[in-house]
């Protein structure tokens, strides 16, 4: 294994899905030839820190605090997701990781290098996709990579290469159309495709389905898993899309009005509400709904939405003929009642108490 050695001791990794070169090993470590004892140190060029980490990352407008002292640790390899509301706070923190905007307070690192005093080294690092595709309408698709290509000094061939590999993405029968004649699902893709034209360690995709048709947002889903399983690229990415973040994310961070209030994998967040939910939709008086079904014995989190009552449960099946029960004594009219799955909306309720309203 290729590594770096100085006087000291021994530090090796056992992840390397991404690799830090020893240049950056040696900016990171400060290294010198100070001896300690006469023992080697060895840190090799696999030496993995997070891709992204942020302390207390806070960003206010005036007395309205947009992000509130948010902690974040991505690792190498890793699909994170922003999962929250418009408004939550999502697009803003994914602009500061990306030097797009200033942090108000609190420090942040991505690809190894410090947002604040690394900001070049932060951008040569990354891929940006944002809410609005940054494409200019009088150049053609074939232009708009080919001119991102350059801007990372990649040659003629390598941009043909990497126009070759970012083609799925694409709707090939148009790559030589101005981009003013593109659909809005077509300008996200190309947008996509434009920010993986230099092969960035670290990929920023901000609601990158929003606004796309069913085909559309699959061929990104696709994307993006093959991205980080045939690469290894690490993934950040925000969305509202309760589907999206289950089906693509290792790991979910649930953002409401600034602040981190839950994160772990989907699988955890659910089984921390329940493994099922009972909802029962009433005609009327939801609050004494509410009050018959908390009284239900294996019944826990209940929570009134509109004229929906919802229940978290270990066993659905075991508790639903009870619920039924309880709603019938306490004179409430049902209009439906069921079992289903928890999912991460039933989450984002409990931690929040609200549901994400979906804005297209």
């Amino acid at each position: 294994m290729k590594g770096l050695e100085v006087e000291g001791f021994a530090i090796a990794a056992t992840i390397t899905p991404r690799v830090i070169p020893e240049a950056k090993l040696r900016e990171l470590f400060a290294v010198s030839t100070v001896g300690m004892g006469g023992i080697s140190l060895l840190i090799t060029s696999e030496f993995v820190v997070a891709a992204i980490s942020a302390q207390q990352l806070r960003r206010t407008y005036g007395d309205v605090v947009a992000v509130d002292s948010v902690d974040l640790e991505v690792q190498s390899g890793e699909v994170y997701g922003f999962l929250g509301p418009n408004g939550a706070g999502k697009s803003t923190v994914v602009r500061m990781l990306c030097t797009l905007a200033s942090m108000t307070s609190g420090r942040a690192t991505v690809a190894g290098y410090d947002v604040h005093t690394q900001g070049d080294q932060v951008r040569l690092s990354i891929g940006v996709a944002l809410q609005d595709a940054a494409l200019d309408g009088k150049l053609t698709g074939r232009e708009t990579l080919m001119l991102q290509g350059r801007y990372y000094g990649l040659s003629k061939q390598a941009i043909a290469t990497r126009m070759e590999e970012v083609a799925p993405l694409l709707d090939m029968a148009a790559i030589d159309r101005k981009v003013s004649t593109y659909s809005g699902g077509m300008k996200r893709r190309l947008d996509l495709a434009a920010a993986l034209m230099h092969n960035p360690e670290v990929l920023f995709l901000d609601e990158p389905t929003t606004g796309l048709d069913p085909i559309s947002r699959a061929v990104v889903w696709d994307q993006v898993r093959n991205l980080n399983r045939k690469l290894g690229m690490t993934i950040f990415l925000t969305t509202q899309y309760l589907e999206e973040a289950d089906a693509l994310t290792h790991r979910v961070g649930i953002l409401n009005e600034g602040l981190l209030v839950a994160e772990g994998t989907p699988v955890e967040l659910k089984r921390k509400v329940g493994a099922d939910v009972v909802v029962a939709r009433v005609g009327a008086d939801p609050a004494k709904a509410a009050e018959a079904i908390s009284a239900v014995t294996g019944i826990s989190n209940v929570e009134v939405y509109g004229n929906e009552v919802s229940a978290a449960t270990a066993d659905g099946a075991s508790v639903v003929s009870s619920v039924a029960v309880a709603l019938s004594s306490a004179g409430v009219e049902v209009a439906e009642l069921s079992i289903r799955p928890t999912t991460l909306d039933d989450v984002f309720l409990e931690m929040t108490g609200a549901r994400i309203e979906v804005e297209e």
